[in-house]
């Protein structure tokens, strides 16, 4: 396994603003407009390379509902206490300033493909030529019995970083001796698949660091999960008696939760946890819903050399909500995804060389202070779906300065992707 420093991310990961109904957003006509909907890893990255490649020929606009962005990637770590919470939130300020981009604030709310116009909560409506989708996830409230947005208010799932993050870890620095965390796994497909089990180390640094003696029940629907033997050896190394994780084989499935209670209920027993972590199914973000976008899997089908939307030659579709065949749903494979997505439109709208396509991601995992562990891929298209090409993965059993050198890649990775998501 190579260690990856930021110069290297950024090499390898290098290889129209709209005209609105309403006066404020008028903007020249003679460029080809595209519009970027999503403000995360995937829709910042390709509103950046879009209008830096294109060297101001094509106008850029950005929407998303949020001033800032708190990226879920490393949002684990603050939990925690890592990281401060202004360490994972970042600007949008450099990308309109140095970059030229319209940057948006509002929910785009539907998108009519035969007039190729955007139209927003406000009533707006913002033209395009070319329409990238990248909105992340929605969460399938009703996936799990007895839970809804109202409960998350409860039982927090932080499964979109921001708010439920900052709720999530003030539960959890309440945690006292003798009480009990329950969290609720995510079926597949779901954002980040290590996600859960590394927020689970980090509960437990937590609550080991503070002196605290509580357990963490997982309650999983998945029969096996990534990176499963690195996680469950770390926490027999550093958390001895504190992790159970219980598959469907052995819970039997979940019957119901009752936020107000505190409890799980399965076929083998009833769970009770002062801090319960629920995290639903998901499906690709509403937007692309509305648009028409997803299929019956609830997330969107895409053309594995381009991004290209299979039901919509103008629209692109990155990140969460796409079907990007073997690659996870990860912050890094937005990224990676989104330059594919850039070049493409480009492509269309300058007439500028296309290149193969070619895809990375590398998800990593701290366990604990100084115990990172990754797995990753590189990726192009094979017979029609994105498949891997090489592949890696940490092995159980190695030693501390491999798995101190993997964390510090990771800090490394995250200064290089939000430098190059956000300029």
């Amino acid at each position: 396994m190579t260690k990856l420093t930021r110069r290297q991310f950024a090499l390898v990961m290098g290889a129209g603003t709209a005209t609105l109904a309403m006066p404020t957003y008028l903007r020249a006509q003679d460029k080809p407009r595209v519009v970027v909907i999503g403000g995360g890893a995937g829709g910042a990255t390709a509103a950046r390379y879009i209008a830096k490649d294109s060297e101001g020929a094509i106008d850029v606009t950005l929407i998303d509902s949020a001033d800032n962005f708190t990226t879920c990637f490393f949002s684990n770590l603050y939990l925690g206490g890592y990281r401060d919470f202004a360490s994972i939130t970042h600007s949008y300020e450099t990308l309109e300033s140095n970059y030229g981009i319209k940057k948006v604030t509002g929910w785009a709310v539907g998108v009519d493909r035969d007039a190729r116009m955007v139209s927003m909560a406000d009533g707006s409506k913002i033209p395009y030529d070319r329409l990238v989708v990248s909105p992340g996830i929605d969460l399938v409230w009703d996936s799990v019995p007895g839970y809804s947005e109202e409960a998350a208010e409860i039982a927090p799932h932080a499964w979109k970083a921001g708010p439920q993050t900052q709720l999530l870890k003030a539960k959890l620095d309440a945690i006292e001796n003798g009480q009990q965390i329950v969290m609720v796994a995510p079926p597949n497909p779901y954002r980040c698949p290590p996600g859960p089990y590394e927020r689970v180390s980090m509960m437990a640094h937590v609550l080991k660091s503070k002196g605290v003696d509580a357990k963490i029940i997982i309650i999983d629907p998945k029969d096996k999960f990534s990176k499963q033997g690195l996680f469950q050896e770390g926490w027999q190394k550093h958390y001895t008696g504190m992790v159970e994780w219980y598959g469907p084989d052995v819970h039997g499935g979940i019957k119901g939760i009752d936020v107000n209670a505190g409890t799980v209920e399965t076929d083998l027993d009833t769970f009770k946890g002062a801090l319960l972590n629920v995290i639903p199914a998901q499906r690709a973000g509403r937007i692309a819903q509305e648009a028409g976008l997803t299929n019956d899997s609830g997330f969107c089908p895409i053309d594995a050399g381009s991004m290209r939307s299979t039901a919509d030659e103008n629209i692109f579709v990155i990140g969460d909500a796409s079907i990007a065949g073997a690659m996870p749903k990860s912050g890094f494979s937005a990224n990676s995804q989104a330059k594919v997505a850039a070049m493409n439109v480009r492509g269309d709208l300058l007439k500028s060389k296309v290149f193969p396509a070619k895809y990375s991601n590398t998800c990593w995992s701290l366990i604990e202070t100084d115990d990172g562990v990754k797995v990753g891929a590189q990726y192009a298209p094979a017979e029609g779906k994105i498949a891997a090409t090489t592949t890696f993965i940490s092995q159980t059993g190695e030693d501390a300065a491999l798995r101190k050198a993997t964390y510090e890649e990771s800090v490394g990775w995250y200064a290089g992707i939000t430098a190059d998501m956000f300029g």
